[in-house]
């Protein structure tokens, strides 16, 4: 279709501004930019040496062309043999499951010489953006009358879904999905070509790959080789298949030329990403939620089972490489949760958001025309989370406990499918059972490959202490009758690990699942508290959609009358729909007199190894090139190193890892993986001041990839000379 017909408000892009820069460019004063509204950007006067045509082009090919969404994080062709480069960290998962004690890639690394020695990514698909459409009007007319709150959003969400499957019907090579830009006010179609072979080509060592550990995490100054290589393949005509030996490597419309250059201070930058979820644009309530029950409950948990898993994988090799993907990904969780907390309270957020919304209220109250539309509005916000607040702390802990305890999240699985092969006629149960077997087999094989019986126990026995101390009003059905005494919990939880025989999946695959019968059959304590869990669930749903519908008309009329008072539109929360950010490499001052340049060498790197944290662990082979001054084309003059990471003032969340830093030429010069501590606010406020993401600098990827690990081919493949 012409996508000169698709509307302004719409693929995510993230921007981030400065004080008045260059010429006296007086930039946004945040930015996570749909691309429809680049037009609206003088990126020529920020710096870019480019058209802005070359950034995005509905009607040709565009650097938004080299951009895929891998996993939930982003990536950039660089080859026209689907070489896709992205962090570490988001092949890690891929990692876990092609290692082995015996071929321990996640430890060792992996550089696949030839393309037959590539590996399957499990559990990776490439998702590339093929157009947008707005379509709020189609979903907003199909409630336009409509007055009762769950009514209204089961209508939107209703429309959103056909709006989605029409199109893939019109286009069935395609995947089409409708996102909320905002909240009960606009709606953008988005549709998808989705990759399934995706396989792993060149992973650093972990030493390198995840230098610093959690000690760095979300940390500046930062030395971490947060990068990977994959390759996309379709099969042999040009078509998504999943994973063959015949499948032939994809050939995108566009991929990004890399600038083994690098960059310099104060230089313009750009980013192309899939930010995940911003929060800009909530009133006082929902940044006061967040501070005092999200934030510090969900930390905190996932603490407790990092610990647990820790100690579990000190057993052996296998249970340490089985854990190590939900280890890292909690611990990623909680020091952002930690940071968020820390930022919001450090700014006053919640104060700040309140002052906000009180000139709003005082705006509606002085206008009549608009206290008519809006009078009641901060009063219906006020009164609804007082509601929802009444309710967290036991919807926290149903959110959590799924993802708590393996056993229950496997448990889950299997009454879902046993309710639903329930529903048909005895006649027609064996057809059912038999078509949907191996779709639950695989999800409960996913169950079973993070699960460690004395971490699940432990996990298990966090989560019932936890409820036992709810409130009241806000018990767990399931957990009732388990007192607070740890005696008693370890007895009941004993009595329910030793009577399980979940636990064991050769029983649950080979004998449990062997028959509509044998499943019917079967009783077990597991399930009996997960479908309570479930049943209570259920039974709070229809309030919870109540609450929601409220919240989707309330948020989009919060956002209306912002605009009107303010006098200006808004750029759309991430929602993990494509966007643009632009910036300087810059640093920052955190603190009074503590100055963070934006460049870290392969220097620090030897200096951190020196402090004996075995995190900053790093090859032999990095203190060895780096005394002979072994960097080849890849050092800064000025800095005589190699640099490794840098710092930019560019708008950035969850979601743009991986993704490609671009220079004012539209060339690759880095890869986006972390934000600087105080910059893990930046979900809910945004500021020059501190807001600060990091990336691996091109040079770096490059120099490890020559002098440690031997794969020229790939410098070769990327036309970097050496």
């Amino acid at each position: 279709m012409n996508k000169k017909t698709l509307v302004t408000s719409l693929l995510t892009c993230s921007l981030l501004t400065v004080g008045v820069l260059q010429s006296g460019y007086k930039p946004w004063e945040e930015g996570m930019f749909p691309l429809s509204e680049i037009h609206k950007l003088d990126l020529k006067k920020a710096g870019l040496k480019i058209s802005q045509n070359e950034i995005y082009n509905p009607n040709g090919t565009s650097l938004v062309d080299a951009l895929v969404n891998v996993g939930g994080c982003t990536g950039s062709f660089v080859s026209n043999q689907g070489l896709i480069i992205t962090n570490h960290h988001c092949a890690f998962s891929a990692v876990q499951l092609a290692s082995t004690p015996e071929h321990d890639y996640l430890t060792n690394g992996f550089v696949a010489g030839t393309r037959k020695e590539e590996i399957e990514a499990k559990g990776l698909t490439c998702r590339i953006t093929d157009s947008y459409e707005d379509v709020s009007n189609k979903v907003l007319g199909a409630v336009t009358q409509v007055t009762d709150p769950a009514s209204r959003l089961k209508l939107i969400n209703d429309a959103m879904k056909n709006i989605a499957s029409d199109a893939e019907k019109k286009d069935p090579s395609i995947q089409a999905e409708v996102s909320e830009m905002f909240i009960g006010k606009t709606y953008v179609l988005f549709r998808y070509k989705t990759i399934q072979d995706v396989r792993l080509v060149y992973v650093p060592n972990r030493q390198i790959g995840e230098y610093g550990g959690e000690t760095d995490n979300w940390v500046w100054p930062r030395h971490t080789g947060d990068f990977s290589f994959m390759r996309a393949y379709v099969a042999p005509d040009g078509k998504p298949a999943k994973y063959s030996k015949n499948n032939i490597p994809y050939s995108p419309k566009k991929f990004l030329k890399v600038n083994a250059n690098g960059t310099n201070e104060e230089d313009f930058v750009f980013i192309l990403g899939y930010p995940g979820r911003t929060f800009r644009h909530r009133p006082a309530q929902f940044i006061e939620y967040q501070q005092q029950f999200v934030l510090p409950y969900v930390s905190d948990l996932y603490d407790f089972q990092n610990k647990t898993m820790e100690e579990a994988g000190k057993k052996d090799k296998a249970t340490e490489i089985k854990l190590a993907t939900r280890i890292k990904r909690n611990a990623n969780v909680l020091k952002n949760y930690r940071g968020k907390l820390q930022g919001l309270k450090g700014i006053d957020l919640v104060g700040k958001k309140k002052e906000e919304d009180a000139a709003l209220a005082s705006f509606i109250n002085g206008n009549v025309a608009v206290k008519a539309q809006y009078g009641n509005l901060m009063t219906d916000i006020d009164n609804l989370y007082k509601l929802i607040n009444g309710d967290a702390k036991r919807d926290l802990w149903l959110a959590q406990i799924y993802n708590s305890t393996s056993l229950l999240g496997l448990s889950k699985n299997i009454n879902v499918f046993k309710t639903a092969m329930e529903a048909y006629p005895a006649a027609q149960q064996e057809a059912f059972f038999s078509q949907n077997l191996p779709r639950l087999k695989q999800f409960l094989s996913g169950n079973y490959e993070a699960f460690d019986l004395a971490a699940d126990r432990n996990n298990f026995k966090r989560m019932l202490i936890d409820a036992a101390v709810l409130p009241a009003n806000q018990r767990v059905n399931a957990t009732n009758g388990i007192t607070g005494d740890e005696k008693a919990i370890d007895a009941y939880i004993n009595s329910v690990f030793a009577a399980s025989r979940l636990k064991d999946s050769n029983y649950v695959f080979q004998t449990l699942l062997a028959s509509p019968k044998s499943l019917k059959e079967y009783s077990d304590p597991l399930l009996t508290f997960e479908k309570t869990v479930a049943a209570q669930i259920a039974e709070l749903k229809p309030e919870k959609d109540r609450r929601e519908g409220v919240l989707n008309k309330l948020m989009g009329d919060y956002v209306s009358v912002k605009e009107k008072f303010l006098k200006k539109g808004f750029i759309p929360d991430a929602n993990s729909t494509l966007r643009l950010t632009y910036g300087y490499v810059r640093g920052y001052w955190p603190a009074d007199a503590s100055y963070m340049r934006p460049y870290t060498t392969i220097k620090g790197i030897l200096e951190k190894g020196a402090t004996g944290n075995p995190e900053f662990d790093y090859p032999a082979q990095i203190r060895a090139l780096w005394q002979a001054k072994d960097f080849g084309p890849f050092e800064k003059k000025d800095l005589k190193d190699v640099p490794v990471a840098f710092l930019y003032n560019m708008d950035t969340t969850g979601g743009n890892s991986g993704s490609p830093i671009m220079n004012a030429n539209g060339e690759l010069i880095g890869v986006n993986f972390d934000r600087a501590y105080g910059a893990t606010i930046n979900d809910y406020a945004w500021n020059e001041s501190y807001s600060r993401s990091i990336g691996v600098d091109i040079r770096y990827v490059l120099w490890v990839a020559a002098k440690i690990d031997k794969a020229n081919f790939l410098l070769k493949e990327m036309g970097v000379k050496i």
